[in-house]
C-alpha cells in the first residue's frame, strides 16, 4: 500500500516537474525570439529581412526540424537530386525567418493603393473579387496556406472595405502565440484559435453574413482523409460543411512572395464545389479540392511552404475513412 502511493507520489511530482519546465523552456525561447525580433526594429526593413533570411539558411539546418523537411520534401519530389532538395529546404528557413521578422514591419511593407500611378511593393490581383466580396450582403470563405506572407492577405481585404474573420492554429509555445497576436494591426480583422468550439463561432459569423478565412494546409487529427503530392493525410472538414449548411461561395487566395522584399497578392476565381446526388455540397470532396489547390500552390512556389510540419503523420483515437468523416458530417448537419 505504501509502495503505491509512493509510486503515484513520485508520478505526480514529475510530472508538474515537466510540466514546468517545458514551461519555463517555451518562455526562454518566446523571449530570445522576442529579443531578437527587437534588434532587427533597429534595421531598415530590407536589411532587417535580409538579415533574418541569411542567418536562417546557416541555422535551419542544424535544427531537428530541418530532417523532417527534407524527407518531407524527397518524398514530395522524388525526381529531384539532393541538391536541389536541400535548396528548396534553405529556401523555407529563408521564407519562415522572414515571415517572423515581418510582423514587426507590417506597416512599412504593405504600400498597396489602388489609386498609384505606379506599383509598390505590394501587388494584387483578383481586385474584382475583393470589390464583390466586401459589396455582397451575404457569407463567404475564402481559404488559403502557409505561404508567402498570408498574414498580408486581411489587410488587403481592410482596403478593400472587406471584413473577416480568420481560424488559425496558435503556436504551441502560449508565449509566442501572444506575442503574435498582440503585434497583430486592427485592421488584420478578427482572429479565431482553433479550438473546441471554434467551428461554432465560425457559423455564428456566417449565420449573421461575415466574411471568414481558413488555413486548410495543416495536421488535423481525426478529420477528413485526403492526398497531398500523393500521399495520405488528414485534413480540417470545417470550410466544406460550412459552406454546404450555409452555400456560401468559396474564394482560394494566396500570397506569393517575389524577389526584393515585394509581394503579391491574389484572390482566384471562386470555387465550383463538388456536390452530391442530392445537390448538397459534397464535404469530403471539397476537402480534397482544398488540398489540391494548395498542392498547386506549393508545386509553383515550393520554397515558400512549411516542409518542416508534419502534415502527413496519420494520428489520432482513431483514424477516420472518407465514409466515416461523410457519415459525422451528415450527422452535424
Amino acid at each position: 500500500m505504501v509502495g503505491k502511493v509512493f509510486k503515484k507520489a513520485r508520478r505526480d511530482f514529475m510530472f508538474r516537474y515537466g510540466r514546468r519546465l517545458r514551461q519555463m523552456e517555451h518562455w526562454l525561447v518566446a523571449k530570445l525570439a522576442i529579443v531578437l525580433l527587437s534588434l532587427l526594429r533597429l534595421l531598415p526593413a530590407d536589411s532587417a529581412l535580409n538579415f533574418a533570411d541569411r542567418v536562417a539558411r546557416r541555422v535551419g539546418p542544424k535544427v531537428g526540424r530541418h530532417r523532417v523537411a527534407v524527407d518531407n520534401l524527397r518524398l514530395a519530389y522524388p525526381e529531384k537530386s539532393d541538391a536541389e532538395i536541400e535548396a528548396i529546404a534553405l529556401d523555407m528557413w529563408g521564407n519562415m525567418a522572414r515571415l517572423a521578422a515581418e510582423y514587426i514591419f507590417l506597416d512599412a511593407l504593405f504600400d498597396f493603393d489602388p489609386n498609384a500611378a505606379k506599383p509598390g511593393r505590394v501587388e494584387v490581383r483578383g481586385i474584382e473579387h475583393f470589390v464583390e466580396i466586401a459589396g455582397e450582403k451575404k457569407p463567404h470563405i475564402l481559404f488559403t496556406g502557409h505561404l508567402g506572407n498570408f498574414e498580408l492577405l486581411p489587410v488587403a481585404a481592410a482596403t478593400f472595405g472587406m471584413q473577416i474573420t480568420a481560424l488559425f492554429r496558435p503556436p504551441n509555445n502560449p508565449y509566442l502565440a501572444d506575442y503574435i497576436h498582440s503585434t497583430r494591426r486592427s485592421s488584420m480583422g478578427g482572429l479565431l484559435p482553433s479550438s473546441t468550439g471554434a467551428s461554432f463561432a465560425l457559423a455564428a459569423i456566417l449565420e449573421n453574413g461575415g466574411n471568414i478565412g481558413v488555413l486548410v494546409d495543416q495536421k488535423f487529427t481525426g478529420g477528413v482523409e485526403t492526398n497531398f503530392f500523393g500521399r495520405l493525410c488528414q485534413s480540417n472538414p470545417v470550410l466544406g460543411m460550412l459552406a454546404r449548411h450555409y452555400d456560401c461561395d468559396v474564394y482560394p487566395a494566396r500570397c506569393v512572395r517575389l524577389p526584393g522584399n515585394r509581394f503579391r497578392l491574389e484572390i482566384e476565381d471562386k470555387l465550383t464545389l463538388p456536390r452530391t446526388e442530392g445537390g448538397s455540397v459534397d464535404v469530403e470532396a471539397t476537402t480534397q479540392l482544398l488540398a489540391d489547390v494548395v498542392e498547386r500552390w506549393v508545386r509553383e512556389d515550393p520554397g515558400q511552404w512549411m516542409w518542416f510540419h508534419k502534415r502527413w503523420e496519420i494520428s489520432g483515437r482513431r483514424r477516420r475513412k472518407r465514409g466515416q468523416a461523410k457519415q459525422t458530417s451528415q450527422d452535424a448537419q
